[in-house]
């Protein structure tokens, strides 16, 4: 858990829940024109990763408002690992390349707030249990038709083992957005740890090099590094500060 000293007033109060996670890896130079300032790339065992997450949002309140009709949603995100060292403390987190909602009010209060980089779009989840096996997938459209992850795992979920892949990409308590004049806004996410389900099956299918770039496109095609599905809890997004 992070520092409870660093926190400011809260911002944003919600649920994530059904966190589908396919984790890639990609080479350094691919990532640093989207590091803000102030922070550097968080390595794992050597490598650099990038994730798209899908989850749901649900009972979201902003400022301690419910706003009507936009409390539960689904989000997907593609996302990279990035630090920095504040005193003693090394601060874990991530900044975003593309995130995608279904709600516009949504999007543009995010944009508002942290100039992070929203898009509006029809989005579909579905998560099954069948017996053991649990499948969760969730899908966007754009004009070139509809795109998915999609993840099937089965059995019981655990708490990540201290220095795994799963914890390295779960744990990340820090936000980074850069500003259109060139600084960082940082804004703490308190949640619990998770516990998790590691993927049996994972996939994602679709073309997004109109969201992502052709690069992202095409490494997105390729097998994932890893994938798994976490529990999800009651999250607090904190007020961003300038760095």
């Amino acid at each position: 858990m992070p520092n409870q000293a660093a926190q400011t007033g809260k911002f944003l109060t919600a649920e994530w829940r059904g966190v589908v996670l396919l984790n890639y890896v990609v080479e350094p130079a691919l990532l640093r024109r989207f590091v803000p300032a102030g922070t550097e790339l968080d390595f794992w065992n050597g490598k650099t990763f990038v994730s798209l997450v899908g989850f749901r949002f649900l009972k979201t309140r902003v400022f301690g408002i419910p706003i009507p009709f936009h409390r539960d949603f689904e989000e997907v995100n593609l996302r990279l690992y990035v630090a920095r060292r504040e005193g003693g403390e090394l601060r874990r987190g991530v900044a975003f390349i593309r995130e995608i909602v279904p709600r516009r009010a949504v999007a543009t209060i995010a944009r508002t707030v942290y100039n992070e980089n929203y898009v509006t779009l029809p989005m579909s989840h579905q998560i099954n249990r069948i017996g053991a096996t649990l499948q969760a997938e969730y899908a966007w459209r754009q004009q070139t038709g509809w795109s998915k992850i999609k993840l099937t795992t089965s059995g019981h979920p655990a708490l990540p083992r201290e220095g795994s892949e799963e914890q390295f990409i779960a744990e990340h308590y820090w936000g980074y957005a850069a500003q259109r004049d060139g600084g960082c806004l940082e804004y703490r996410v308190d949640h619990p740890s998770w516990k998790v389900w590691t993927a049996l099956e994972a996939e994602f299918s679709g073309y997004v090099g109109e969201l992502y770039g052709a690069e992202f496109a095409e490494i997105l095609k390729s097998k994932s590094a890893s994938a798994f599905l976490a529990e999800g809890s009651e999250v607090t997004v904190f007020r961003g500060r300038r760095i």
